[in-house]
Parts: structure tokens; sequence; C-alpha cells
């Protein structure tokens, strides 16, 4: 009897089975569906997003050495694209979705704080921030500048620097507010240690800031250190 091609038994002369992972792979996102990110682990969370970049690949490993070196979800999707090549096994395409995810992240949160006031909405402002900030590896400097609604008009990095220190310009940043036709400020940056206590450093320059800012009508509302850790409140603190 002659035999269709492709009837032909795999090397071996046994039926080549599914790969063991394709199982694994249906049940978590079907997990995800039933009760959202919430009800997986890190590393599982990882693993949905290294899926479409590696489909015929066992994840889970790499997810969890992802989670292990980085610390976090968080972290690892914070993390430089030159330390996530440190990662054996992880390509361009998955760096690259990485990224993709994190930006949009982002940029959900950007819009959300543009519907609302800022200042009634201070728990959305410590969420952005962190998603923004937390986990960066050199100290950022943020500004959002507000309308007289306390409403967004913009999210600005004014600079970036070190592990400890990024350089402020005070008269740039007011100058940047005027342009802007901004009447309020919220001012932010991180600290890579972890620890969001405020430096001396830190009270000087906020409190030159303010100063140069009340001359021309521009308020500054609060200044937030963001760590890994946590985050301070200037104003909650008492030092604005």
């Amino acid at each position: 009897m002659k035999k269709s091609p492709g009837s032909e038994p795999p090397a071996g002369g046994a039926a080549q089975e599914p790969a063991h992972f394709l199982g694994h792979r249906q049940r978590l996102r079907a997990r995800f569906a039933e009760a959202g990110g919430e009800a997986l682990a890190d590393y599982e969370l990882m693993e949905l997003l290294l899926f479409r970049a590696l489909p015929r690949r066992d994840v889970k490993p790499l997810a969890k050495a992802l989670i292990k070196r980085f610390g976090s979800f968080s972290e690892a999707l914070a993390a430089r694209p030159e330390r996530l090549r440190e990662i054996a096994g992880l390509g361009e395409a998955a760096i690259g979705d990485l990224k993709v995810v994190e930006a949009a992240a982002r940029r959900l949160g950007r819009e959300q704080l543009r519907t609302r006031q800022i200042m009634g909405s201070f728990k959305d402002v410590i969420d952005y921030c962190r998603a923004a900030m937390a986990y960066a590896e050199r100290e950022q400097f943020r500004i959002l500048f507000l309308d007289r609604r306390n409403a967004l008009i913009a999210d600005e990095v004014q600079s970036e620097g070190t592990v400890d220190h990024a350089p402020v310009y005070p008269r740039e940043i007011v100058r940047r507010a005027l342009e802007l036709g901004a009447s309020a400020l919220v001012l932010a940056h991180n600290h890579p240690s972890g620890d969001p206590t405020p430096s001396k450093a830190d009270i000087r320059m906020t409190e030159e800031i303010a100063s140069v800012a009340s001359l021309l009508g521009i308020a500054v509302h609060d200044h937030l250190i963001i760590g890994r850790n946590g985050h301070t409140s200037f104003k909650a603190s008492g030092l604005l």
C-alpha cells in the first residue's frame, strides 16, 4: 500500500509529541483571562510577555531569571536594554517587547493624569512617578507643569545625572513654566539607592526653586522623592 506524503513517523519510530510547555501556556493565559494580572506571580506575568517573542521555547526559566536578576516585574521592565542583554537567551525581539510595555505603562499613567486635577488625585501622581522613575538606575529630575485648575499641561524630565546626582537649574525650570503658561509645579526626582529620604541638598534646592518661582506667581505644590522602597512628599513632611 502506497503511503501518502507526510505520513511517515518521525525518526525513532514514534509520533512526535507536542512540546510540554504548550499546555502550560494555555493554562496561564486562561488564568490571566479569568482572574487578571493580580492573580499571577511576577515571573508568570513576565512569561506572558515573553510568549510572543519566543513562541517555541519554554520561557518559565527565562522569566524567573529576569525576576531574580532585577528583583521584580517592574524593575525588569525598567532595566536598560544593555543590562537586559546580559540575560542569556533574551534576544532583541523580547527586549523590544519589554520596552514597548514599559513605554505603554508610562503613556497610560500620563494620560490618566491629564484627565483629572492632579492635586485631587495624589495617589495617581505617586503611582505615575513610581512607574516612571522608581527603578531608574540614574537620578532624574522631573517636573509636572500644571494650569490654574491643577490639570497637567506637560510632564518633562529636566535633567538626568549619575546614580546619586542630577543637575537642577531653578531659573531654567521657571523659564520653561512661563513658556508653557503653567501656574504651578510638582517637582519629582528619584533616588536610585532606594531610600527616599531627602538630603540637605534636596531641601536647599527645593527652597531655591520655590523662591524663584514665587517671584513670578508660580506655586510649587510639592516635591516628591521616589525610591524603590517608598516615597517622600515635601508637603506632607512640612518641608514645603
